[in-house]
């Protein structure tokens, strides 16, 4: 368990550096909402694919479960790497019908990790949507909560919304902030009601948090008109409070010319210098169909890739010139990188 506990630690933090050089900035509000000790499931809103669950919990003070869609385990490989970092597939409709009776024994894992007063992320929305609201809970995550409470009768569980949202998502850099809401006692709300109404009470309690702790502009015929005003004024979509004010009083800031990238001739620099990676990048977006899986490739494919690449250019300049120079190039190569992500602008896209 050591072993795995060190591995778990050791990625976690890669991640969280790697995305500092990703993410222009990463803002973590509610941190003290995480309860230091018991079960706990976190209900996550899924606006950018795989990159959610790798921002929350780098950002997170506990050892996270995740539950993951069950397409991405197929490869064997794969799949014993996801089992080795606390992620499980959940089997959806689309995986087909006879793929759903896998959930039991997902289910049954889950109730396990609940009683040892660990941790679970699950995304309560069903799937990944870049649509600037939350959308309607489905009641499978209700389902394991009050499953794993009835099973074991002097269980606790807190649940913990968390709202994401992204500035310039899908575009690099983009900027990110997540918010823990307030723990809801599920065993209060168990107790108190009967199930069915137990179930609608968490939903509507999750719902509410994540429709503060988000930007949400609700879903109705005058959406896309928000959403343009906001867009055109080029707000920080980071700013929750204050844009969900302007969504409520319908009052919105002028237009504004988007932020000229005077960083931009770096960016030609950094992809100069990292040519092949870039290249291997561009012709592996052309085969992403959903935009939400953008941010993810990206992410995944250039922190591998590029660091390799870099070190095998720095060991050809140490073979041609020597070792002092070579290292000043990989510094200076990572540095480039990190002063590009930190101050180039992230001007909001139509979405």
């Amino acid at each position: 368990m050591k072993i795995k506990k060190i591995w778990y630690s050791s990625v976690n933090l890669f991640l969280k550096i790697s995305l500092q050089f990703y993410c222009k900035k990463i803002k973590v509000k509610g941190i003290k909402n995480i309860p230091k000790k018991g079960a706990v499931l976190f209900a996550i809103n899924h606006p950018n694919a795989l990159l959610d669950p790798l921002l929350v919990t780098s950002n997170n003070t506990r050892e996270n479960h995740f539950l993951v869609r069950a397409d991405v385990f197929k490869k064997p490989l794969i799949r014993k790497f996801l089992n080795s970092l606390n992620l499980m597939p959940i089997y959806r409709i689309r995986d087909g019908i006879k793929q759903l009776s896998n959930n039991e024994e997902v289910f049954e894992k889950c109730f396990d990790i609940l009683k040892n007063k660990e941790t679970l992320f699950i995304f309560p929305q069903g799937g990944h949507s870049r649509d600037r609201n939350i959308k309607p809970l489905s009641k499978g995550f209700t389902r394991i909560v009050f499953g794993a409470l009835e099973k074991y009768s002097d269980l606790n569980i807190a649940v913990v919304p968390v709202g994401i949202t992204y500035q310039n998502a899908s575009s690099f850099p983009c900027k990110a902030i997540i918010h823990y809401g307030k723990a809801i006692d599920s065993r209060a709300i168990l107790e108190a009601n009967t199930k069915p109404k137990a179930i609608n009470i968490l939903k509507q309690e999750v719902s509410n948090q994540l429709k503060e702790i988000t930007v949400h502009i609700p879903n109705d015929e005058y959406y896309e008109t928000v959403l343009n005003k906001l867009n055109n004024a080029n707000v920080d979509f980071t700013d929750v409070d204050l844009v969900n004010k302007m969504i409520a009083k319908k009052e919105f800031p002028k237009a504004v010319k988007k932020s000229i990238n005077f960083f931009k001739p770096l960016f030609y620099l950094i992809t100069l210098n990292s040519l092949i990676p870039y290249l291997f990048w561009k012709k592996q977006a052309k085969g992403i169909n959903e935009i939400e899986f953008t941010d993810t490739f990206r992410f995944g494919l250039n922190i591998i890739t590029f660091p390799v690449f870099y070190i095998f250019q720095a060991g050809v300049v140490r073979w041609f010139l020597d070792e002092k120079i070579a290292l000043i190039y990989l510094i200076v190569s990572f540095l480039s990188v990190f002063i590009y992500t930190k101050f180039s602008p992230t001007n909001t896209e139509n979405e």
